[in-house]
């Protein structure tokens, strides 16, 4: 059975980037019926946030990524916290001392730096050479420590990338890593290699950046006797054609873009074409048809572009296909933080943004003509099209005040077009600039009138002559 797994570190909010690689190991579990393991590398205890694996689960299930096993669903390969499983990498450390494959290190700090200052691009196997016995008297008597893999100093690496393929790496290359810390916790170098193995992960779906380092995983699985997975790296994603996605640039993260007013279904649809294509130049992808769908042959090996814009169109897609109902429910959240619609027909308005919503936040944006009308760009009734300028808007505005007595707004406004002489186009234009002072609205002259009420159309129609006559 194909296991795959999510194994991020604690430091915050789930990123993009990092979501789409849960989204992928997610998505190639699902397609060959498998097991997604959600597990958290937390042995870097500087840089654990409190209240991040809350929300790193709390993320992925709410985008659909249900994962088998994890830290609260629990699984037969627990614990799934490393932090919990610390006694664990001690003892294969020690099992990798005893074959030669790692060793002991005491070197300070100060010499380390030292060693940099000097030219040095890795460590120089300063501690290989000390003699067991004298290491573990030094360790006896207090004598800080860590654990170093012995990277063979001749020689290669070939393994098989299932996007890349063949990848060589000369060992040279490579450094004598620190796999146990002076605290006794495992460096994710090391604690992966070890939890991947022991918890089946035959699938390893990670960035590029580990792509020239996995010789050394390698090694270790060798010198462990234990078989090697397979590997799928992906490309970055790139927030401009120069500069990575990133957590440490603010870039934002899952959870932002539901504050923006994105849908997670959108979310999740564009994420999974960041890196790779599906067949037939299909983009729109519910997740059952991503499950199906998903294949290696698509994954690209080129970095992506995050490009927003593409994601507010696929997201209108999205929301143009909600039911009216729905579309209420998912927009009320988003009224409520909006002061200028207190007191409005939010259903009826739900009506006319429906279609008009790229995002949800959008509500914002296409209201933005009920604010206090205080004045606004007389210049906005010249319009080429229906040969409507300040003079014209001026003359037939009375006959729009009484229109808007009538029961049926429509009829009246077409009746002003009729006896006057004008085309309707030119009436509902001035009547609608005039109501509004907006030459977009979220709806035409009668729907914006419904939607302010008869007393305040007639407010603004008067505070529209004004300001005209004052010209």
């Amino acid at each position: 059975m194909v296991r795959t797994r999510f194994a991020p570190s604690p430091t915050g909010y789930l990123h993009i980037g990092g979501l789409r690689t849960a989204l992928y190991a997610y998505l190639f579990a699902k397609k060959n019926n498998g097991k997604f393991i959600l597990r958290i590398e937390d042995t870097d205890l500087e840089r654990y946030v409190p209240g991040a694996v809350e929300i790193i689960c709390r993320t992925l299930k709410d985008a659909g990524l249900t994962y088998d096993e994890g830290p609260d669903v629990g699984g037969d390969c627990g614990p799934y916290m490393q932090s919990e499983r610390k006694d664990l990498y001690m003892k294969y450390a020690k099992q990798l001392i005893d074959s030669g494959d790692a060793y002991y290190c005491f070197c300070t700090k100060e010499r380390l730096e030292q060693l940099h200052k000097d030219g040095a691009v890795k460590y120089d196997k300063h501690c290989m050479h000390i003699p067991r016995e004298e290491a573990e008297k030094r360790i006896a008597a207090g004598e800080k420590y860590v654990i170093r893999q012995n990277i063979p100093e001749q020689g290669s690496d070939t393994y098989t990338d299932l996007v890349f393929g063949d990848i060589t790496v000369d060992y040279k290359e490579l450094e004598d890593n620190i796999l146990i810390k002076s605290d006794g916790m495992p460096t994710y170098n090391f604690a992966n290699v070890i939890d991947d193995y022991l918890m089946g992960i035959d699938y390893v779906i990670r960035g590029i950046e580990y792509l020239s380092s996995t010789p050394k995983y390698n090694l270790l699985y060798r010198a462990l006797g234990w078989r090697l997975p397979k590997y799928i790296h992906l490309q970055p994603i790139m927030r401009d054609e120069r500069h990575k996605l990133s957590k440490r640039y603010g870039d934002a993260s899952y959870e932002d873009f539901i504050k923006k007013g994105y849908l997670k279904e959108a979310i999740v649809n564009y994420i999974a074409l960041l890196g790779w294509s599906g067949k037939n130049d299909t983009e729109k992808f519910t997740l059952a048809q991503l499950e199906e769908a998903f294949d290696l042959e698509g994954l690209s090996k080129s970095p992506s572009v995050f490009d927003e814009n593409k994601m507010r169109w696929l997201n209108s897609l999205y929301i143009r296909e909600l039911d009216e109902e729905t579309f209420h429910k998912m927009a009320l959240p988003f009224y409520e933080k909006t002061e200028r619609l207190k007191g409005y027909d939010l259903r009826f308005l739900s009506s006319l943004l429906h279609s008009r919503c790229e995002v949800l936040t959008d509500v914002d944006r296409l209201t933005v003509f009920l604010d206090e009308f205080d004045g606004y760009d007389l210049t906005l009734f010249e319009n080429k099209k229906w040969k409507t300028d300040g003079d014209f808007a001026l003359k037939i505005i009375p006959a729009l005040k009484e229109a808007l007595k009538a029961e049926d707004l429509h009829a009246a406004l077409e009746k002003v077009a009729d006896n006057g002489g004008y085309k309707k186009g030119q009436v509902l234009w001035v009547f609608r600039i005039a109501i509004t002072g907006n030459a977009v609205t979220p709806g035409g002259a009668t729907e914006m009138a419904k939607l302010l009420g008869r007393d305040k159309c007639m407010e603004r129609l008067c505070e529209s002559e004004k300001r005209l006559q004052a010209r």
